[in-house]
């Protein structure tokens, strides 16, 4: 699926990239995935610049199971802040900002 809607030219940006090979900005918590950052998703994300991907390829941990699962993994506390909806808005704003117009989100 994702093939149609990535070209070889697209900037694709992966804030929970694990071990997947889509991506040409990635990120992932775990140090063992080769990515290009190893941040908390919303410290990568306030680090891309407005308008530079194409395609956003988003699969976060959705559940608070998940989430304390990944967080404590990595010594990171988990809050009310990271298992709440509004944790997902402040994604949402910065991928909209680094989105070009027209781009896609998966």
């Amino acid at each position: 699926m994702l093939e149609k809607y990535i070209k070889q030219s697209d900037v694709v940006v992966e804030p929970f990239a694990n071990n997947s090979q889509y991506g040409t900005i990635t990120n992932d918590l775990d140090t063992q995935y080769d990515t290009t950052y190893h941040l908390e998703a919303t410290d990568f994300l306030k680090l891309l610049d407005d308008n530079i991907a194409d395609v956003m390829l988003y699969d976060p941990p959705f559940s608070p199971r998940q989430i304390s699962e990944s967080y404590k993994k990595f010594g990171l506390s988990v809050n009310t802040e990271t298992t709440q909806a509004s944790y997902w808005s402040k994604h949402k704003k910065e991928i909209s900002r680094i989105v070009k117009p027209g781009g896609i989100v998966v």
